[in-house]
């Protein structure tokens, strides 16, 4: 078996839920950062700009540089300007500082992230009359996660659900001129397109997050922490065969333990990142001799 040599973990969820840190994982970040095996937080986080989240991390006591985090949303915003789009976003205000200085008039693509205060009528109908008005307009979603773990520590619906989410024209009585609003169906559905997808699980974003850490070449020797079995353990993780740790704690429900033979399933992130130590230390220790 192939010693762990890098670690990307996910955030919400996993390190913590809102403003509540997961016991341990303060103390289990300093001493990953301490065995120098290199990490990046890898994450879908949307409502913040990166800058915002670093803050937010270390307001809970983390200690968080902006170089450590790899987000979606940077990632949209990298994809954006090297395809020199226009975007039309919708953004929680809060993330909005990710995209300065991008130009945003005339809009030839339409960018979703979570954004619970901006999903609403006029929003989502302005977003199916630019992308159902030219072909070329590009659907972009930040990422697509049914669901996440909110502060109450309950299931909210994710940005998934209102990407694929609308009735199209087509579908409705001929007299009908307007988009009808009608149990958020889909976006997709609606406009005719396919939206494009730039965060996790998404094999692209989990390439650039190796790159951040050297590690591009060697996945299998590089573990996933997340608690999302599906949008941090799936698709591109799987694809280029990273180590991929599901822990106890987020949204994990126990039925997803056995979704995958391949996963190793931990109480939490601190005894994910013990075990990942212990192992390359281990491994460091045999090659001395």
């Amino acid at each position: 078996m192939s010693v762990i040599k890098g670690v990307l973990i996910d955030l919400s969820g996993t390190i913590h839920i809102d403003k509540k840190v997961i016991p341990g994982a303060i103390e289990a970040i300093q001493r990953l950062k301490a065995s120098k095996i290199p990490f990046r937080f890898a994450t879908n986080t949307t409502k913040v700009s990166s800058k915002q989240l670093v803050d937010k991390l270390n307001a809970l006591g983390f200690d968080v540089e902006e170089k450590e985090v790899f987000t979606s949303l940077s990632a949209c915003r990298d994809m954006i300007k090297a395809k020199q789009l226009r975007p039309y976003l919708i953004m929680e205000d809060e993330a909005m500082e990710e995209f300065e200085g991008i130009e945003t008039t005339n809009p030839n693509a339409v960018v979703v992230g979570l954004a619970p205060s901006k999903f609403n009528y006029e929003k989502l109908n302005e977003a199916f009359r630019l992308l159902s008005s030219n072909p070329e307009t590009h659907l972009i979603a930040v990422h697509k996660a049914r669901y996440f773990a909110d502060k109450d520590e309950k299931l909210s619906m994710g940005p998934g659900g209102f990407v694929q989410g609308i009735l199209a024209p087509s579908d409705l009585p001929d007299k009908c001129i307007e988009l009808t609003f009608f149990k958020l169906v889909a976006l997709e559905f609606a406009a005719g397109v396919t939206a494009s997808t730039v965060g996790k699980p998404t094999t692209n974003f989990f390439r650039l997050a190796l790159e951040q850490i050297d590690m591009k070449n060697t996945p299998q020797q590089v573990a996933i922490i997340g608690d999302d079995v599906s949008n941090d353990l799936g698709g591109g993780a799987e694809e280029l065969g990273l180590h991929r740790y599901l822990v106890q704690t987020g949204k994990y429900r126990p039925e997803d333990s056995c979704k995958s033979q391949d996963l190793k399933v931990f109480k939490s992130v601190v005894e994910a990142i013990d075990h990942i130590i212990a192992q390359y230390s281990a491994a460091d220790r045999f090659c001395q001799f």
